[in-house]
């Protein structure tokens, strides 16, 4: 009986070690993630800055990290509204499609359906409900620090996955980093949009080609209305300056003679 404990004792020992070193084996972070991680017995500083290990070892070019609307320098106090979209990696299917870590080296984070993580307001994930978004796309605000803080780096990891729960090879992930300058009165007006990635972005294929005129309907008939009434208003015009043309030109034409005999009257009373 006692061997028996011992033997189950030392089952359990082993399953939590070995759970402990493969976090990413049984667990997948749809409900967000950031800072400090545990990947495989190595330890992540920051998965903002070095990736998501525990899907793949190196950052993949064919998913595109995309940052749209940022500014060529920051204003103390503005708050900028920037979209965070990850185009690339595998299908978006299952339960969930991708997400992403971000951090800032000044400045506060935040947005829509997004997180802090772990209440840092210098970083930025996404939440549960966010995870799952088919267009894998956030919304994200960042606020400037005080003016005379200089440059602010960012650091974003966009992990685009197949959903199937699972930290696995066929999800891919990629990294954008860049510096922001402070505003010093010289920088472009405008926004501008940030990626990283091969930039081989091809367009999604339409989900219908074309429409089928017996199915059209009344928006059919009212076309071929709206055809006909354009017509009757050309051919409207068109009559109403021929009969101006030539329906009164006789009169017209009488009245300049009546001017012509007139003026040379007066010539000859002059003389």
């Amino acid at each position: 009986m006692l061997k028996r404990i011992s033997t189950l004792r030392l089952s359990l020992a082993a399953l939590l070690v070995f759970a402990l070193l493969l976090p990413g084996a049984a667990t997948s972070y749809h409900t967000g993630i950031g800072g400090e991680q545990n990947n495989a017995g190595e330890v992540i500083e920051d998965v903002a800055k070095e990736g998501c290990l525990c899907h793949n070892p190196d950052a993949d070019n064919t998913v595109q990290v995309i940052l749209d609307e940022v500014p060529y320098g920051w204003t103390e106090g503005e708050t900028y509204v920037m979209h965070l979209q990850l185009i690339g990696g595998p299908e978006a299917g299952g339960a969930w499609t991708g997400g992403f870590s971000m951090r800032v080296s000044e400045g506060s984070l935040g947005g829509e359906d997004v997180q802090n993580w772990e209440g840092d307001v210098t970083t930025l994930t996404q939440i549960e409900a966010s995870a799952n978004v088919a267009d894998r796309m956030w919304v994200i605000e960042w606020t400037a620090p005080a003016a005379g803080t200089g440059a602010v780096t960012f650091w974003i990891t966009g992990n685009s996955v197949n959903g199937d729960a699972v930290p696995g090879a066929d999800d891919r992930w990629n990294q954008l980093f860049f510096t922001l300058p402070e505003d010093d009165g010289a920088s472009p007006a405008g926004l501008r949009t940030l990626f990283a990635g091969d930039g081989n972005v091809q367009a999604p294929e339409p989900d219908h080609h074309g429409v089928d005129l017996h199915h059209m309907g009344a928006k059919l008939r009212a076309h071929w209305l709206g055809l006909l009434g354009f017509g009757a208003v050309i051919v409207t015009v068109v009559f109403a300056g021929f009969l101006l043309r030539y329906g009164f030109s006789t009169s017209y034409q009488g009245r300049s003679n009546q001017l012509r005999l007139r003026y040379h009257l007066n010539r000859r009373g002059d003389q």
